[in-house]
């Protein structure tokens, strides 16, 4: 590793400094897991203060390539990704042939153990973006709001948060932790309501305080934000679940037909 020549030069030394070392993580010399050197190596070996290399790890940090841990250093990050079947996911093919919701089935599909965590299960006033789709009074508790933290194995990956009618899940076990065989949607076709169709409308944004606390965001990492609508089978929306999930860790993957 040595100080670029040619245009580079030019650039503030951090930058330079964070162009090499990005560099040697793209081209695969530096793995998933490799040690940088130290802030004092890095300024020795280009010439610059401590401060300077300091910057460049910040940069390096800002975009996801490194992560530092206390006390032990500063390592390259993990390019392990989850990922989320969009229309598959909502199977009921799948479900019936393993009897496992949509993510404890992504999980499996993926080697890893699901573990699904109820944080709050209550009647609120809806957000405006939910009110609209379920064609719900905006201003009164007209929704049941379900907030989940889930994980693969021990790391956190999505935030969850479903709102249903709550005529739909008045006295019914959609208002309890565990819904029974099915999960949400078993107990929805008891009401009537019939998965059909769905929308996903995704963006990508910086997460919330909370979101990154959950989710152990490094500076610099968004968050992908997919609300989903479900449709019944007379097209009447039933369920909107916002899904908030890293966008260094989660990938979406859609199958669709092209209409002739």
């Amino acid at each position: 590793m040595s100080p670029s020549d040619g245009p580079e030069a030019e650039q503030l030394p951090s930058r330079r400094i964070a162009n090499a070392v990005r560099e040697l993580i793209t081209s695969g010399e530096l793995a998933p897991g490799d040690k940088l050197p130290s802030e004092r190596e890095l300024a020795h070996r280009f010439g610059t203060a401590r401060n300077t290399a300091r910057e460049a790890i910040r940069l390096l940090t800002e975009e996801a390539l490194v992560t530092p841990h206390h006390g032990k250093g500063v390592f390259v990050r993990e390019t392990q990704r989850l990922f989320r079947w969009g229309n598959d996911r909502y199977s009921r093919k799948a479900y019936r042939e393993t009897g496992l919701t949509p993510f404890r089935l992504e999980m499996q599909r993926q080697g890893k153990t699901a573990n699904i965590q109820a944080v709050a299960i209550d009647r609120v006033i809806p957000p405006p973006e939910v009110a609209e789709r379920l064609n719900v009074p905006a201003d009164e508790e007209s929704v049941l709001r379900r907030l989940n933290e889930y994980h693969a194995d021990d790391e956190p990956v999505q935030l969850v948060t479903t709102y249903l009618r709550w005529s739909d899940a008045e006295g019914t076990q959609l208002t309890e932790p565990k819904t029974g065989p099915g999960g949400i949607h078993g107990r929805l076709e008891d009401k009537g309501h019939t998965l059909k169709t769905g929308r996903d409308e995704v963006t990508a944004r910086m997460p919330t305080h909370e979101e990154t606390r959950f989710l152990r965001t490094p500076a610099g990492v968004p968050v992908l934000d997919v609300l989903h609508t479900s449709f019944d089978q007379n097209g009447e929306a039933f369920e909107v679940t916002r899904f908030v999930h890293r966008a260094d860790r989660s990938g979406l993957v859609y199958n669709f037909d092209i209409e002739p």
